[in-house]
């Protein structure tokens, strides 16, 4: 088992990660950029030390910098939490030639899911249907094709994307010679790949993930779905465990697709597959994500698994310790943003006022406190809360009070909390009947 431990990442998810390591007995050293200098993160850890300035590429995202630090701080494993570099296969190879492990899957099987045409070539291979589309990266001429063959409208896809990037919907030919150029511009400039690829455009689907460990013996469990319906321009906002909208028999359908897709790979480490399903019913692959997701404690909170210590566990050679899943009532997951709630611009600014809801059934993940300065360089998300219940409708009711409880306020800080008691007013949530674009309906 490691002695110690780097996080190459900020905010909530590196305090994630100390928790456990301290529970585990494993030092902690924590990386930090200027504009971090007093965040959670870092009063945490055992060590800390600055990368750089405010700037992602030239912090978080500088593998130079990071490589340093593990090599100052002689830690022996790196986590790298999720966004930033956790599925950079470079870095993954980088940190393991180094003689280091990176707490997570190989650089090699980083490299294959994070191409989407490759995995879906995977997914086709191991029986997980596919959403109709093209086979491979697309021109012009070959993306008209396609478009006519499968019917508008349709979706033009990064293949090297992720996070909502480079996703174009198009509904006519006219579109389509518009917005090609445009999703590959696009993809180019955020994943330095400009290959995209088309596929039906499924009207109003569901969301579905299911959550996998897997360690290097062959030995892959599922830990069962969640659904991640409710977002704004491809970003989640809101996940819960169980979903209430797919009977028993889906679920263990969808978890035996998902641990098929992960033994195809040889996959090790925590790990997410993605799926669509559509108005019908029918379940499409979407993507693996080889990290652990900012929704896993919907899934701890009704399997009582730390995610992260299994990760830390299969890191370090051992086997996994779960033979056996057992799930009990419902988990909702509400991410907590410094953005304003009605045009979800960021807004950041520094907390003067702080009050954590708690009580049965209730969890904060988060880095902030009071007197501390979000600051505008990164992602707004600045807490989860998470909450528990017998049933759906108790997780919703806790969930009514818990947000009523939630204060989080600055001069010129606004986060999207009255969104969230919105939301859970509507009958379509209520009723488990939203879906992904339910929440652009739900502003007009």
């Amino acid at each position: 088992m490691f002695k110690k431990i780097l996080i190459a990442n900020r905010g909530e998810i590196a305090v994630r990660v100390i928790r456990t390591c301290r529970e585990m007995g494993i030092r902690t050293v924590a990386v930090y950029s200027e504009a971090d200098r007093d965040s959670m993160h870092v009063k945490l850890a055992d060590e800390s030390i600055c990368i750089g300035p405010p700037e992602p590429l030239k912090s978080y995202l500088d593998i130079p910098r990071l490589m340093a630090a593990v090599e100052v701080s002689s830690a022996e494993g790196v986590h790298p939490g999720y966004g930033f570099l956790s599925e950079n296969p470079k870095f993954a190879q980088i940190v393991e030639a180094s003689g280091k492990v990176f707490i997570g899957p190989s650089a090699e099987t980083l490299e294959l899911i994070g191409d989407k045409i490759k995995a879906k070539e995977v997914a086709k291979k191991v029986g997980i249907p596919l959403v109709p589309g093209s086979d491979g990266p697309v021109d012009f001429q070959k993306a008209l094709e396609i478009a006519k063959e499968v019917k508008y409208p349709v979706v033009i896809k990064s293949a090297s994307g992720g996070g909502g990037r480079g996703i174009r919907v198009v509904y006519d030919e006219k579109e389509l010679r518009e917005k090609l150029p445009l999703a590959m511009q696009e993809a180019k400039s955020a994943f330095g790949d400009e290959r995209v690829y088309v596929e039906k455009y499924i009207v109003n689907p569901k969301h579905m993930e299911v959550q996998v460990l897997a360690d290097r013996y062959g030995n892959v469990i599922a830990l069962g779905e969640r659904e991640c319906s409710i977002q704004r321009r491809y970003q989640k906002l809101v996940e819960e465990a169980p979903s209430a909208s797919i009977s028993e028999e889906q679920r263990k359908y969808l978890e035996e697709l998902a641990i098929a897709f992960c033994k195809e790979i040889n996959y090790v480490g925590a790990g997410t597959v993605e799926f669509l399903m559509d108005q019908e019913g029918n379940f499409y692959f979407m993507e693996m994500n080889g990290r652990i997701q900012v929704e896993h404690p919907v899934t701890e909170m009704i399997t009582g698994i730390d995610i992260v210590r299994e990760q830390i566990r299969i890191a370090s050679g051992e086997k996994l310790s779960i033979k056996k899943v057992e799930r009990r009532g419902y988990a909702i997951e509400f991410r907590i943003n410094a953005e304003d709630p009605n045009t979800f611009l960021p807004s950041p600014g520094r907390v003067d006022k702080l009050f954590l809801p708690g009580g049965l059934g209730i969890r904060v993940d988060t880095h902030i406190y009071c007197g501390y300065k979000i600051p505008p360089f990164y992602d707004s998300l600045i807490a989860k809360l998470i909450v528990w219940g017998k049933s759906r409708e108790e997780a919703i009711n806790r969930a009514k009070r818990a947000l009523q409880e939630f204060i989080i306020e600055g001069e010129g800080l606004k986060t999207n909390i009255d969104f969230h008691k919105r939301l859970l007013s509507t009958r379509e949530f209520k009723m488990a009947k939203h879906h992904v674009k339910f929440l652009e309906e739900m502003m007009l």
